[in-house]
């Protein structure tokens, strides 16, 4: 890991790094269990949100010029509605909470600690910024999925080692899957750590 090139962007300086992580997202996102069929435009329009406040936070690794993993992260309260609700329905405080986006590495990068450092990266920033609880969700797919992998192997186990709780709710959003014709609806699961 010591080769690669590490670069952290807050607020406004992520937009230059939306189109190098817009395809990475793309070609992360294609592998089970997401199956993301997705379109630079869109990432485009979705990656902007970062850049729009001054908390959010983008980690990048670079292998030479090119980006080979990044995560993100914005406070709760700067996510739509459908990712805030189930907190609020709960009675938590959407400004207390920092929300993971992705964590996504190329396969060949794998395995090296990076996907500890993207989680040390943005808890260290949450923290330093007053946030009391992080969160993130997955996606949530049947073993039974004709598209899982032999071989495949959830991250719970690693997530749970990392002090985050499964929680009993849910949101729900909607993307096109490689092997679908249309978007469709899917469940993502939220976990969470609380910081004392």
């Amino acid at each position: 890991m010591e080769q690669l090139r590490r670069e952290l962007a807050i607020g406004f300086d992520i937009a230059e790094l939306i189109p190098q992580l817009g395809q990475l997202r793309i070609d992360v996102f294609q592998d089970f269990p997401y199956l993301y069929a997705g379109s630079l435009e869109y990432e485009q329009k979705y990656l902007q949100a970062y850049t729009l406040n001054p908390l959010s936070m983008a980690f990048c690794v670079f292998d030479g010029d090119q980006l080979v993993g990044a995560t993100t992260g914005m406070p709760l309260s700067a996510k739509s509605t459908d990712i805030q609700q189930p907190f609020i329905d709960r009675g938590l405080n959407t400004d207390e909470i920092f929300y993971f986006g992705e964590s996504i590495l190329l396969p060949d990068y794998r395995g090296r600690g990076i996907g500890h450092l993207f989680f040390d990266v943005r808890e260290k920033h949450a923290l330093e910024n007053g946030f009391k609880v992080t969160a993130f969700c997955s996606v949530v797919r049947p073993d039974d999925h004709p598209s899982r992998p032999v071989a495949y192997r959830p991250n719970n186990d690693f997530w749970k080692k990392r002090g985050y709780i499964e929680q009993d709710y849910c949101c729900r959003m909607s993307w096109q899957d490689k092997n679908e014709a249309e978007e469709t609806e899917k469940e993502l699961q939220f976990w969470t750590k609380e910081w004392k």
